[in-house]
């Protein structure tokens, strides 16, 4: 009998090993915050710098609010972490991707926006934060 319990917890600690190490990344205060100032904040970022090398392809005119499409590209060297926020959500920060080493820096994902807003994008390289921006009006609401 103590061999079975042994050997159903150690299955157990090796199937869920993934799942609590993506639980210690998980930035709960930056997501769960009502203000875009809370959720930089949380993310530890101080200063950033505007870049033109921080691509943004997103509509000028959101048809659906619950359904944007944004692409982003990083031309930074060294970028570890793309964030996209948007100021006038009920929880600004919206997506929080990190890149392994060699990894582009690109990605396309679909965002809920809650009504006109700039899309603000945080990119992470080395010690330093960079953003750019992109206004896009929403035509019917998506987010509340």
């Amino acid at each position: 009998m103590q061999r079975r319990d042994f050997l159903l917890g150690a299955l157990s600690a090796i199937l869920l090993a993934p799942f609590t190490a993506l639980a210690a990344i998980w930035n709960k205060a930056a997501f769960e915050a009502v203000k875009l100032d809370e959720a930089s904040k949380a993310l530890a970022i101080d200063d950033e710098i505007k870049s033109d090398l921080i691509h943004i392809v997103a509509p000028e005119r959101a048809e659906n609010g619950a359904i944007v499409q944004v692409e982003v590209k990083s031309d930074i060297a060294g970028t570890e972490a793309i964030a996209i926020l948007v100021e006038k959500n009920p929880t600004p920060l919206i997506a929080n991707f990190m890149f392994s080493n060699g990894a582009e820096p690109f990605l396309v994902t679909r965002i809920k926006m809650a009504e006109d807003s700039d899309i603000k994008v945080i990119v992470k390289a080395g010690d330093q934060y960079f953003t750019n921006s992109r206004h896009v009006v929403v035509l019917e609401n998506g987010c509340n």
